[in-house]
């Protein structure tokens, strides 16, 4: 076996939310694993080694669409790290969680050569995993028309949208679910993972909204927040050609929260706190 062990090197990759966190994390890693790495962001990472960086707000699907535009070519594998924490507007954070994410994603998978290890992954989140049980909910928005028809249904009711973030992350999960069959078709796989809490600069946000002694004491069996780059490593692999026979599929990195959950030893009301 070669010393390319993930088979990124010379492979043409994209990253949102490539200048913090755990998008900074994974072009790092890509970068170092021989990558061709293209970033988009609100602003420019200082990740040494890019190819390229775009500004791109994901609110605005013509600056994707330019911004896809500029890469060009072949692209390999998409990395959808950008992200909003439920600090922000509840309608900005599904523009750019979901409607921005998705737009991107379909911009790009026309840019992937089929039946040629391309690859989808998409950064959801432990906030959500109750999205088999909200799938009729979220179904006409997962397959709506494009992102104006996407946004158009976040503003219908702004009641539907009000926990905006979860609610973003659970249609990610429902997403990746629904567009992995037709994806496979064309040899195309798309994944996401479900971090749980992990210590990046969007922690602030969490405990500006859910206050920081709910996230300090968030149970993670393993007693510990993750790093970013204990979630970059879960994204890189499952974009890897070592990963060539899973897709659509959701990867909990929570540190044994969901095992937990589903046994009945942490209780379930910690997903809905009071206030």
């Amino acid at each position: 076996m070669s010393g390319d062990v993930l088979g990124y090197a010379g492979k043409r990759v994209v990253v949102s939310g490539a200048a913090s966190g755990m998008g900074a994390a994974t072009a790092e890693l890509l970068v170092g694993l021989g990558a061709e790495v293209h970033s988009l962001d609100v602003r420019a990472p200082s990740v040494p080694g890019l190819a390229s960086h775009t500004d791109c707000d994901l609110r605005d699907p013509g600056q994707i669409d330019a911004a896809v535009a500029r890469i060009g070519r072949v692209v390999n594998m998409l990395f959808n790290c950008a992200g909003l924490p439920n600090t922000f507007p509840d309608l900005d954070v599904m523009l750019v969680n979901f409607c921005g994410l998705r737009h991107l994603t379909e911009r790009v998978v026309e840019l992937m050569p089929e039946h040629a290890d391309s690859a989808v992954v998409s950064i959801a989140s432990t906030a959500g995993i109750g999205w088999v049980q909200n799938l009729a909910t979220l179904m006409p928005l997962v397959t709506s028309a494009d992102f104006d028809a996407a946004k158009a249904w976040c503003e219908e009711d702004p009641a539907r949208i009000a926990n905006a973030y979860g609610t973003s992350k659970e249609a990610i999960n429902a997403y990746t679910a629904w567009r992995s069959s037709t994806l496979a078709r064309r040899g195309i796989r798309i994944n996401c993972c479900n971090p749980g809490p992990t210590d990046t600069p969007m922690m602030a946000e969490f405990e500006k909204a859910m206050g920081k002694r709910y996230m300090d004491e968030f149970p993670v069996p393993l007693g510990r927040h993750a790093r970013p780059v204990e979630q970059a490593w879960p994204l890189v692999f499952l974009n890897s050609p070592r990963a060539s026979f899973v897709t659509g599929v959701a990867l909990d990195a929570d540190g044994g929260f969901l095992g937990g959950l589903l046994t009945g030893q942490i209780d379930p009301s910690v997903l809905a706190p009071r206030g």
